[in-house]
């Protein structure tokens, strides 16, 4: 794709829901083919896409762990249905070789770039990107997708650390952090996404991510299903294309509501000089970052997968209209921000018995690598723990900790960073057994 610049991004067409209007920005570009058919609220704008995710929902990517090869597959049989309207090349290759592709769609004149999963274990929005897909191929004659197509020019960039998908890891295959290679670039993934970058001007970014779902929103007991960012473009600073993220980030709060409630929060708005958003920011690109967090009811994140949905199209939508201009920045800037991480697991009341020694008394904190899965459970912290907060509790009271053979060294010591292999037992022999706690995960055994 050739590279396209503007000055300014162009208002054109008036939808939506909006509040206070903004002045318009000097614009050559010229007004949209198809036209808003007048006002939408958001709340019209989320069911309809909602609706639409039912239906071009792609099956295959049930789990958020899959190998980046069988994405592909998936990602190339959809797409061979029509080639003339997408178009898929590799960019690169990761360290271990896998290949770095993009898919290209629409051939307007304003520039847009979405990448995911540069962290390998946050692949919410790689499953998105596929509904996405899905849904602008089998609709090519809706308005919406119409004045996709006909006004911007896409780049997806999903799956951008495969090495790490692979493994579902947060790091690549030196482990390096790509959302930390901005500056540097010393990675082939980053460097990939920089030259993406530069060869479209991208005047709209949009950075895909998962959040640990122990973040509560604001200095509330809620947790937080999308968090959402315009990145500054420095320390206390910020840009034309900062401003202009700040407005699209306050039109996919509204169109979020409906899907997550008030489940939205802000995420932290220091200026990091090695992050891509930040950077992306600084070079031009107006960049939202989503990020998607989940509950323990949800596994496998099906509520932000669909989030993502509502949020890409809707925004693309806004952009390719000029309708996000309309709205102010109030929505996002008054989001409370991201707040506490609470522990995984609380248990309370136990006696630990550890060999020789007579029990203890106390509360036990349990992290996990991976909150959703449960796995991989370590002790956190040891004591008086009352007052701490865990998206579990278990009450043990009355019952014995006894680790088991793998606990600690030798089942001798229970220590902050030891994975929890134990029971909860009646007695303290641990023979009467009600749960075992295999790598920290709770197993209830007896109900009684």
């Amino acid at each position: 794709m050739s590279p396209r610049s503007r000055p300014c991004i162009a208002a054109a067409g008036g939808m939506l829901v909006a509040i206070a209007l903004l002045p318009a920005c000097a614009s050559t570009t010229a007004a949209p083919a198809t036209a808003p058919a007048g006002d939408v609220s958001a709340s019209e704008i989320a069911n309809a896409l909602e609706s639409a995710h039912e239906r071009h929902r792609v099956a295959g990517l049930e789990r958020r762990q899959f190998q980046p090869e069988d994405y592909w597959d998936l990602v190339d049989e959809l797409l061979a249905e029509d080639r003339s309207r997408f178009r898929v090349e590799q960019i690169g290759q990761s360290v271990e070789g896998r290949p770095l592709r993009h898919v290209e769609f629409g051939d307007g004149e304003t520039t847009v770039l979405l990448w995911s999963q540069m962290h390998g274990d946050e692949s919410t929005a790689s499953r998105a990107l596929v509904d996405v897909f899905d849904y602008l191929l089998r609709n090519p004659r809706a308005p919406r997708v119409r004045r996709i197509e006909e006004n911007l020019s896409v780049t997806f960039i999903p799956v951008l650390n495969p090495d790490g998908a692979a493994r579902f890891r947060r790091q690549n295959a030196v482990g390096i952090d790509l959302n930390r290679d901005a500056r540097q670039l010393a990675t082939p993934e980053a460097q990939a996404l920089k030259a993406v970058r530069d060869d479209l001007e991208a005047q709209w970014g949009f950075n895909l991510h998962d959040q640990n779902i122990r973040t509560r929103r604001g200095r509330s007991d809620a947790g937080v299903q999308i968090s959402l960012l315009a990145p500054p473009p420095g320390e206390d600073e910020t840009n034309e294309a900062n401003q202009n993220a700040k407005h699209l980030a306050a039109f996919i709060v509204q169109v979020l509501r409906p899907v997550v409630g008030q489940a939205i929060a802000r995420y932290s708005e220091t200026f990091n000089p090695r992050a891509f958003g930040d950077l992306m920011t600084q070079w031009g690109t107006a960049t939202v970052l989503i990020e998607s967090g989940g509950s323990l009811d949800d596994p496998d994140k099906e509520l932000t997968r669909r989030a993502n949905f509502v949020a890409i199209i809707a925004s693309l939508d806004a952009i390719a209209s000029g309708s996000w201009q309309k709205v102010a920045q109030d929505a996002y800037a008054t989001l409370p921000p991201n707040g506490r991480a609470v522990n995984d697991l609380l248990i309370t009341g136990a006696a630990i018995v550890l060999p020789g020694r007579e029990p203890v008394r106390a509360d036990l904190t349990v992290r996990y690598a991976d909150s959703l899965d449960r796995s991989d459970g370590v002790v956190g912290e040891v004591g008086d723990l009352a007052g701490a907060e865990a998206l579990q509790v278990l009450d043990a009271d009355g019952l014995f900790l006894v680790p088991t053979p793998g606990a600690g060294e030798g089942a001798v010591d229970l220590l902050p960073g030891d994975i929890l292999d134990a029971v909860l037992s009646r007695d303290r022999e641990g023979r009467e057994i009600v749960w075992r706690l295999d790598a920290g995960r709770p197993i209830r055994l007896d109900s009684r």
